[in-house]
């Protein structure tokens, strides 16, 4: 009698799956989310760097601009926890505020990538026929390189410097947005709603903004997430080059490209802005990894 009490008390799986089908999918998304442990410490890993680039200002320990020949190539102490570069300035401050330059770049240039790419991909999937296949070719020529090379011949032929590092990053990047967009568009036009609002009437650029760009979002926020950490390599990839932010702001990739003639001599110098571009990546990476498998939505049919 007693487990006969329990089992009616207790909510069997068909409650608790009734309950997920009552839930908004951004809802059922953001409790997945939650459940993924990876996901969380990615999450409060970009806020940190997020938070950095904001306030660094306010609680870096030095000048990062401020010289000190006193100091020169000192290791790291009380004084300068992450040690002193060759002109005494202090390394830990210049990482801090060598993350302001990396997220402006790496939001920027997503930002950019993300509108150009919605607008490309929604015109090339919803129109198709020889517009499609005219931007497609388009497409095709810009990954017919790497990414790398191509911001390298870029910046070359327009100049080192912030601005054109964001455009720069942002059109390259547009056309895994661009083709991305285009797929899922081509998927949710043939939906039987979209045939139903053509046929009352509504327009070309109504149906594309109001009816399929929402359906669209979770491919677009994931490419978003996993492409901000492919900016912040491709700005320190040029900044090592000497192609990406220039003297004497702090970048990370410009301070591993000022320490290379003195790792033997202080190798922490080059470790610690290489251990920030790594921290950089891997939290965008385990942010996308878990933002792709809670938008996923085959996983809300497990």
């Amino acid at each position: 009698m007693e487990a006969v009490l329990k089992d009616k008390g207790s909510p069997g799986p068909t409650e608790e799956t009734h309950k997920d089908e009552i839930l908004s999918p951004a809802k059922l998304s953001w409790r997945r989310f939650k459940r993924d442990k990876m996901g969380m410490i990615g999450a409060a890993m970009v806020i940190m760097l997020i938070f950095a680039a904001l306030f660094g200002n306010y609680f870096a320990p030095y000048d990062p601009l401020e010289m000190n020949y006193e100091d020169a190539f000192q290791t790291p102490s009380v004084r300068h926890f992450l040690g002193a570069d060759r002109f005494g300035r202090d390394q830990l401050s210049r990482i801090i505020m060598g993350s302001r330059i990396s997220m402006t770049v790496c939001f920027g240039s997503v930002g950019i990538a993300t509108i150009i790419g919605i607008i490309i991909g929604l015109i090339s999937g919803y129109f198709g026929g020889r517009i499609d296949s005219v931007i497609m070719r388009l497409l095709d020529v810009i990954f017919a390189f790497p990414s790398l090379l191509l911001a390298l011949a870029a910046v070359a032929a327009f100049g080192p410097n912030l601005l054109n590092l964001l455009v720069i990053i942002g059109v390259i990047y547009s056309a895994r947005f661009a083709r991305i967009i285009r797929g899922s568009v081509l998927s949710v036009k043939e939906k039987d709603f979209i045939e139903g609002v053509r046929s009352v009437g509504a327009g070309d650029m109504s149906i594309m903004l109001r009816f399929i760009l929402p359906n669209v979002w979770s491919p677009i926020i994931v490419q978003a997430t996993f492409s901000l950490s492919h900016a912040i390599m491709t700005e320190a990839g040029l900044s090592f080059l000497g192609l990406g932010t220039q003297p004497p702001r702090p970048s990370w990739g410009l301070m591993l490209n000022e320490a290379r003639e003195f790792v033997e001599m202080a190798p922490s110098l080059a470790v610690f802005p290489g251990l920030a571009i790594i921290f950089a990546v891997l939290a965008f990476n385990f942010l996308g990894d878990a933002l792709r498998d809670a938008m996923d939505p085959r996983l809300s049919q497990r």
